[in-house]
């Protein structure tokens, strides 16, 4: 995590890193003998609209959906801890805000972008994507880093109109055209593994969702974009960038020093 960042755009770095959440919820029912109201924790898939609200499809026969159908509030915690060694001393989100249905397409399109198996459900009568309406969020970014994040300073003022109607072009030709540079963003500049496979699945003002079977990577840009040439040119860049890495780590393997 960069610690020139912002804490809601550190925030922000994990949430776009993560595709599940922990999701809580008021249980509704009274099986428990003192009473409905109980926190119930469970296990959902996420995406991410391009300004950062989080974006969940669920059933409603799932008691978690049960519980929002009866109160909308939900926190969500975005664990950007896995691989650590020291877990605690990694980084993770808990957003609270209300999860509210949306038939907005662009969720639907992100949402199953991410998720791409999701669309053999996604047209079920008992599912419906929604939306998480965010009031604060809670960062811990490590020992000491902790903070409370109001909603505006979390997410991003408003959804960049001209890269979300460019976004399923611009992944497109990434995957169709530039295949050969998704690999080494995956494998140079991400160190991510496998031989090739990874595919591009979203492309936001922050940077690119990766995935290969069910693995995820997350590639931020070094400056936030605000339309489609912008992200363009930060692709073109990565790219190049990925490139020269990959020549000068080739260049140094054949040299006599590193022998």
């Amino acid at each position: 995590m960069d610690q020139a960042d912002s804490p809601g755009e550190s925030a922000r770095r994990v949430m776009r890193g993560a595709d599940r959440v922990a999701l809580a919820t008021a249980q509704k029912d009274s099986a428990q003998k003192d009473g409905a109201g109980w926190p119930y924790p469970s296990l959902a898939l996420a995406a991410l609209d391009h300004d950062g609200t989080p974006l969940l499809l669920i059933s409603r026969l799932a008691d978690h959906t049960k519980n929002i159908l009866a109160d909308t509030r939900v926190g969500l915690l975005f664990d950007g801890t896995a691989g650590q060694a020291q877990p605690l001393a990694g980084a993770r989100v808990s957003v609270l805000g209300r999860a509210v249905p949306t038939d907005e397409p662009r969720h639907r399109d992100r949402y199953l972008a991410r998720h791409p198996d999701a669309a053999q459900y996604a047209g079920f009568g008992d599912f419906a994507f929604y939306k998480v309406e965010v009031e604060r969020a809670h960062l811990v970014a490590g020992f000491g880093r902790i903070r409370w994040i109001e909603a505006a300073d979390l997410l991003l003022p408003e959804v960049p109109a001209d890269l979300a109607a460019r976004e399923a072009d611009l992944v497109r030709t990434m995957n169709d055209q530039e295949s050969d540079a998704v690999q080494l963003f995956a494998g140079v500049l991400l160190g991510l593994p496998g031989d090739g496979g990874w595919a591009v699945t979203g492309i936001d003002p922050d940077g690119i969702d990766l995935r290969r079977g069910g693995r995820v990577g997350r590639l931020d840009f070094d400056h936030r974009v605000h339309d489609g040439e912008g992200a363009k040119a930060e692709l073109i860049r990565l790219a190049a960038r990925a490139r020269r890495q990959r020549q000068d780590a080739a260049g140094a393997g054949s040299s006599p020093a590193a022998i």
